[in-house]
């Protein structure tokens, strides 16, 4: 953990933000969590650490550290933002259901390839597939009822 704090902290600088407690403490809450947490789960345990800090702060250090390379995001069309940590190229399985986000990692799929070019103008940053449908425990419970 703290070489990844470390290494949030030279992020911060290199991108000109003050390493301020609040932003460490939400990081850290941030590395802890499994999955990838909203930022109101991220509220939620960053509270207990400091009771006096407000869900729009979280919020706009969550976004500023989006911004700045720190943390990814999960697609926004699943309802709220969810936040990444995994840095490692991957993809993701999304349960319709219950909305839990899980990971895949690159290898497990075939390479991805466009067919035709892109529209004109537009510049590839990366590539995401996404899988969808009802993770184990959804599934079991729809086999119960």
């Amino acid at each position: 953990m703290e070489t990844l704090v470390e290494q949030f902290r030279q992020g911060c600088r290199a991108a000109g933000m003050a390493v301020t407690h609040q932003r460490e403490v939400i990081f850290r809450a941030l590395m802890e969590m499994e999955g990838h947490p909203s930022p109101e789960a991220i509220y939620g345990r960053v509270k207990r650490q400091i009771p006096a800090i407000s869900l729009a702060t979280v919020y706009k250090n969550v976004k500023t550290f989006i911004d700045a390379g720190l943390i990814g995001e999960v697609s926004l069309h699943h309802g709220a933002l969810r936040l990444e940590t995994n840095s490692l190229p991957h993809h993701h399985f999304v349960c319709t259901r219950c909305k839990e986000i899980f990971d895949i990692e690159d290898d497990h799929l075939a390479p991805v390839e466009l067919r035709r070019d892109l529209p004109s103008g537009f510049m590839l940053d990366r590539c995401s597939v996404e899988f969808q449908g009802l993770c184990g425990r959804c599934a079991a419970q729809t086999t119960q009822s």
